[in-house]
């Protein structure tokens, strides 16, 4: 028997299985803890009823996800529209050191899941989706770029980018407290300070203070990022049929609102309403994860389960020893940099929630840290694109 849920059921189902992932999260600890998505709980319950159907031979699902695209794309422009300049500037040497150790695992995560890919005789490109796309990147990025490697042929890329993804996701929130842990420990490290810094907290709030809400200026909101939205599509696909190289729309949505974002800023920094911004933003990435988690073909993975569980786990050891043997010592071996570590180890598996999670459990322990509450978000929720999607980019034409 067969199912077909069209568009709008589809939509409907995404919503209702984000407000069950966020019933469940408030109910069992364990979810709450390892910060997983609302999205990703609802959605895979879904995925494994329909495989449970399926494989059972009582009913096969067919879902309309043709709107997730416009929900990926908008959340990316609102990623972009966050990205102030003026606290990058705030960031100082820590920023710039701690965003190339990000490049640097991008390109990392890349070759170890590349490398391991053709030694366990799997796609390469599925080695990419279990690299950088699904590791740093998370679940908005492997669900983005699991639609444009299927796009070249290789069926099972969503799906193996989804699990990995959840899988980092776990071992980043278990990983990250212990790592930080080992230095404070070994090292006798102690907060530097106890104030927040009063320029850096006037810039962080001024980039999410808003006056409230109304509807012209949402409105105002959505004309700018369907702006960035439509400049930004017209430029990938300028950038692809100029060079060869596929470049997904999103992605020049994405940085076409960047520089959208800091033009306006010189002109009217009023404009921009981060607290409007980010609530499209989280709405969008709620029903987009939440669409791409409930078509994901758990059974596509039968073959591949063993593969993937490998090479994230030796994404996993590497972070963990990058951190301690690299990474601390260039950002200072003192307690900020232990910090900083535990957000690196957060985001550079998982997502930026789960980053800050670790940190918010290490200083609620040991102490505050503004640094690494200054550094760490910035880099990690928009920064550390600019060198991730480049390498994921290349990495994927030269594999196709």
């Amino acid at each position: 028997m067969n199912l077909e849920l069209n568009q709008i059921t589809t939509i409907f189902l995404a919503v209702a299985l984000l407000m069950l992932g966020g019933l469940l999260i408030k109910k069992i600890n364990f979810l709450k803890k390892f910060c997983i998505p609302a999205p990703v709980v609802g959605g895979l319950l879904f995925a494994i009823l329909v495989t449970i159907l399926r494989q059972t031979g009582l009913l096969k699902i067919t879902l309309d996800t043709s709107l997730q695209s416009l929900f990926m794309l908008t959340f990316f422009t609102t990623v972009g529209l966050g990205a102030s300049f003026k606290l990058v500037k705030l960031g100082g040497k820590l920023l710039v050191i701690y965003w190339l150790a990000c490049g640097v695992l991008a390109l990392c995560q890349n070759l170890i899941g590349i490398s391991l890919a053709k030694v366990l005789g799997i796609e390469p490109l599925l080695g990419i989706m279990i690299g950088a796309v699904s590791m740093e990147g998370g679940h908005g990025a492997a669900t983005a770029f699991g639609g444009t490697i299927e796009g070249l042929g290789v069926n099972s890329a969503l799906s193996v980018g989804l699990a990995a993804a959840t899988f980092g996701l776990i071992a980043g929130g278990l990983v990250g407290g212990p790592t930080v842990k080992y230095l404070i420990s070994k090292y006798n490290l102690k907060p530097t300070e106890v104030d927040a810094n009063d320029e850096v907290a006037a810039a962080m709030d001024a980039n999410s203070a808003s006056t409230g809400i109304n509807s012209q200026k949402f409105i105002a909101q959505i004309l700018i990022i369907t702006f960035c939205m439509a400049a930004g599509s017209y430029l990938g696909e300028l950038f692809s049929s100029a060079t060869g190289f596929v470049l997904p729309n999103y992605v020049g949505a994405m940085f076409v609102a960047v520089i959208v974002r800091n033009i306006i800023d010189k002109v009217n920094k009023e404009v921009i309403d981060m607290t409007s911004i980010n609530l499209i933003g989280d709405v969008t990435l709620g029903i987009f994860l939440s669409m791409a988690l409930m078509s994901i073909q758990l059974w596509e993975l039968t073959g591949l389960a063993l593969p993937m569980v490998i090479i994230v786990f030796v994404q996993v050891i590497f972070i963990v020893l990058l951190g301690i043997f690299v990474l601390f010592k260039l950002l200072g071996k003192n307690y900020d940099a232990a910090v900083m570590v535990g957000g690196f180890t957060g985001h550079g598996l998982g997502a930026t929630p789960n980053a800050m999670a670790n940190m918010s459990a290490i200083t609620e322990q040991f102490g505050p840290s503004r640094k690494a509450f200054l550094v760490v978000p910035i880099v990690g929720a928009f920064l550390i694109d600019v060198f991730a999607m480049p390498i994921i980019i290349t990495s994927i034409n030269l594999f196709k």
